[in-house]
């Protein structure tokens, strides 16, 4: 039996200052008309995660006013400078005694990932014990979906942007690893030659 999807809590990682893109926060940046993190909620929603949370960081009062995220709970991170893992702990932590018992995981800066892959991840999902991978050609990309019962152990490796990196290598073996190449494209939002693929 199929675990309730209900339980995946949609946590979308969205506090970087883009420092290569001069200083401009990936969440602000101009998608479609709109600032990059509705883009990134929205897939989300689209891909089954009915509740989200946002971290944000860089500029994030400017974020909250210039981004239309109802019904999205926004995680302040005032470490953000530190990396991604200090993102990812502020998440979680924020999902404690929420009832979640998964967390998707998905970065601001990487709009060619859309519903789909967002949706195959979830399928995935089969209770707390659950570690899921998005993979592209066979490697390990995002998202990616945490059950409850590895949060203390990625909080506690998660530090400057390795994000959970080391510990999804310790635990390699445990991983679902769900191929999305085929209707997803993993490029991140980084430097000024990327913001090609912003419209």
């Amino acid at each position: 039996m199929t675990e309730n999807k209900d339980q995946v809590a949609g946590l979308l990682l969205a506090a970087g200052g883009g420092r290569r893109l001069g200083g401009r926060p990936k969440a602000l940046l101009p998608h479609r008309g709109r600032p990059l993190v509705e883009h990134a909620v929205g897939v989300l929603r689209a891909g089954g995660c009915t509740r989200v949370h946002v971290v944000l960081g860089a500029q994030a009062d400017d974020v909250r006013e210039q981004a239309a995220l109802p019904g999205c709970v926004l995680v302040d991170n005032p470490e953000w400078e530190e990396g991604m893992g200090s993102s990812l702990r502020a998440g979680l932590d924020s999902l404690a005694g929420t009832g979640a018992r998964a967390a998707l995981v998905s970065l601001v800066d990487q709009p060619g990932i859309g519903p789909e892959a967002v949706g195959r991840v979830l399928d995935a999902y089969r209770g707390e014990g659950t570690l899921v991978s998005a993979a592209y050609e066979g490697v390990r990309g995002h998202p990616v979906l945490f059950g409850a019962a590895h949060w203390a152990g990625i909080a506690a490796t998660a530090t400057g942007d390795r994000g959970a990196r080391v510990y999804l290598k310790e635990h390699a073996a445990a991983i679902t690893l769900v191929e999305c190449g085929d209707i997803a494209r993993p490029y991140d939002i980084d430097t000024a030659e990327d913001l090609v693929h912003l419209e």
